[in-house]
């Protein structure tokens, strides 16, 4: 196996799936930023929930935002949901790993806030539910999906956002994923800052 090929093909096919995603994805998180920052700027704060992967998106999306991205500026309301392990377990003991998000949603959600919620296929159980939960509380869902964007496409509003990468391996999406949060946090410090280019 000539592993230099296969590495400088992994490389190609990423910046190919990125540039590919650039036409459809550009505008709408271009909303997103401006959903996002309205929500903060109005005392709301943003709740992020994914599986495995997406968890650890969810994770790093809202440290961005608790701590820093790129420029100084005050910390900015942001809540992983995949963090409390007593909160996920006692959920998943006591009903079923379907609820992990949705209860806390349910909790912690308030009209005007938002909810980032992700998946690769567009098709995880507890996202949906984390979804249907927000709706629920007046809230505003980004949904970062991949594959066409599932069953979690098809429940999104009007007042909603869907961040489809139009990839179907689940590598490449989880890439384009990671652009996309950082493309949110950027977007969000340059409104916030009145950053003008």
């Amino acid at each position: 196996m000539d592993l230099i090929h296969r590495i400088s093909r992994q490389f190609e096919d990423s910046a190919r799936t990125k540039l590919d995603s650039l036409e459809a994805l550009a505008a709408p998180i271009a909303g997103a930023v401006e959903i996002m920052t309205a929500s903060l700027l109005n005392n709301g704060k943003i709740l992020a929930c994914g599986n495995g992967g997406s968890a650890a998106d969810a994770q790093h999306f809202a440290a961005e935002l608790v701590n820093r991205f790129e420029m100084e500026r005050p910390p900015l309301a942001a809540v992983a949901l995949t963090t409390d392990t007593s909160t996920l377990t006692s959920i998943a003991n006591d009903y079923d790993y379907t609820q992990v998000f949705s209860k806390q949603v349910r909790a912690l959600g308030q009209s005007g806030d938002v909810l980032l919620a992700i998946s690769t296929s567009g098709n995880s159980p507890n996202v949906i539910a984390a979804i249907e939960a927000a709706h629920e509380r007046d809230m505003r869902v980004i949904a970062l999906t991949g594959k066409g964007g599932g069953r979690m496409g098809e429940l999104l509003g009007d007042g909603d956002i869907h961040l489809c990468v139009p990839a179907d391996r689940t590598a490449r999406i989880q890439e384009v994923h990671l652009l996309v949060l950082h493309c949110l946090c950027d977007g969000i410090d340059c409104l916030l800052l009145g950053v003008e280019d």
